[in-house]
């Protein structure tokens, strides 16, 4: 059995570079994703009992995290627009000039605002095949919807976001 535990553990840490990336897109900021992402992972592995195996480890982390971040909003009472970090030193950036650089700022900056601004069912449609790279089969059975649902609400967002940023 301890074996067993430690398997789902070395999954859990395998899972975390796409749970911290999914947290991110649902928070709009990387300190609030990386908070989300470790109050997920410690209630599951609190919880890891009631993880029934042969079933998909990641769609129930992912369900941990969306619960966490939908009862953190209810708490709050409020909504928390907060703008990701666009630190784009440290990305590889191959702009020479600033007009290049400062414009892609300000798209970044209105692609984050238009993100944080779609209805969560859209954002976590963005955050698991457009950011994450999920197959649109998989974020469908993720999300527990039918995949014409998942593809409608990603054609959404893509049409906010494209509107959001003058595409």
């Amino acid at each position: 059995m301890n074996a067993t535990i430690n398997d789902i553990r070395g999954e859990l840490l395998g899972l975390l570079p796409r749970l911290h990336r999914f947290c991110v897109a649902l928070t709009g900021s990387v300190p609030e994703g990386e908070d989300l992402a470790q109050d997920a992972i410690e209630r599951a592995l609190r919880n890891l009992h009631r993880w029934e195996p042969g079933t998909s480890l990641d769609s129930w982390m992912f369900r941990i995290a969306k619960n966490r971040f939908i009862d953190r909003h209810r708490a709050t009472k409020r909504e928390h627009l907060v703008e990701m970090s666009d630190d784009l030193e440290n990305n590889s950036f191959n702009a020479v000039d600033g007009v290049r650089v400062a414009e892609a700022r300000m798209t970044l900056a209105k692609l984050n605002k238009a993100l944080q601004q779609l209805p969560l069912e859209q954002r976590e449609a963005v955050a698991l095949v457009l950011i994450d790279g999920m197959s649109y089969r998989d974020a469908a059975n993720m999300l527990d919807i039918p995949i014409g649902t998942l593809t409608s609400r990603i054609s959404r967002a893509r049409a906010a976001l494209a509107a959001a940023i003058g595409v």
